[in-house]
């Protein structure tokens, strides 16, 4: 029986600017993962940057998907969600997660950024992406995303103990934690970092990386797709956290030393041999 694995990877599809399937596909793929795409919507680009966009809804599509699949005897060994539209959009990604009880299901609550919600996200809509973050075995939201989650206000600083309780609070449900871009301040000053919690082995973790002032779309899928394949790959925590990290942090850097309009995203695809060669990180420790 073969062991390939295989992600159902439900989200957007924007044909120009990195983001979204257009990046979750070939880093996945890269990692030895099959990706079946579950388009929730297919645009000309992203939002970020750009007007006049071109944009076909497929909130059907997904539940019709789902009914095939079934009639296929199809199980999934990850389901990965990422932005959502609708209420109805959320109800038809907990179609799939429960569906498949079996799956590795990871959820990436994209609903903000930089302290504020996206303009599309409503209280109603907010709270039906906590349902969807209480169904999650994994959950990856940004430090924004952290605050809608919980019902705090974004910090300019975390400490390591704000931290710790936060990705503790998180963990209701969910059996693992990252949240992404937080800035920790300790003894050593403050760095930015991506922090995670292990619920069953009750382990903190973090890993530092360097800030470099611009902003490109798609790096938070890049990140949460690497970090997914490699927990399906059967790596633990701190190994996922570092790889997840290091690509992302390597795409970013190359892309910034071309000054590339930022709106395009990150020139992953310079990066993918680093990927591939399934370097032995130890960059993390604990949190």
């Amino acid at each position: 029986m073969s062991q390939h694995k295989i992600i159902a990877a439900i989200h957007d599809l924007s044909g120009y600017g990195r983001c979204s399937l257009s990046v979750i596909l070939p880093v996945i793929s890269a990692m030895g993962i099959q990706v079946c795409p579950v388009p929730t919507a297919v645009m000309s680009t992203h939002t970020g940057g750009f007007t006049d966009i071109a944009m076909e809804d497929l909130t059907d599509h997904i539940s019709a998907c789902y009914n095939h699949y079934e009639k296929l005897h199809l199980k999934f060994d990850a389901i990965y969600s990422g932005f959502l539209s609708s209420p109805k959009q959320v109800d038809c990604c907990l179609e799939f997660l429960h569906g498949n009880p079996d799956s590795l299901k990871v959820v990436d609550p994209v609903m903000g950024d930089n302290g504020k919600p996206y303009s599309t996200y409503t209280p109603e809509l907010i709270r039906r992406m906590k349902e969807l973050v209480d169904a999650a075995d994994v959950i990856t939201p940004n430090l924004t995303e952290t605050c809608m989650l919980l019902g705090e206000e974004c910090p300019p600083v975390m400490s390591v103990a704000q931290a710790r309780s936060w990705l503790a609070r998180l963990s209701d449900k969910p059996g693992i934690v990252v949240i992404k871009g937080v800035p920790l301040i300790d003894d050593d000053g403050q760095k930015l970092s991506n922090v995670g919690f292990d619920k069953e082995s009750g382990s903190f973790w973090r890993i530092d990386w360097d800030h470099i002032p611009v902003h490109y779309p798609g790096t938070g899928d890049i990140f949460t797709s690497v970090l997914t394949a490699s927990l399906l790959k059967g790596e633990s925590l701190p190994i996922a956290l570092n790889r997840a990290t290091t690509f992302t942090e390597i795409a970013v850097k190359t892309t910034y030393s071309y000054g590339t309009e930022p709106r395009l995203g990150v020139l992953f695809e310079d990066c993918m041999s680093w990927l591939m060669t399934n370097t032995v990180l130890c960059d993390y420790r604990k949190l």
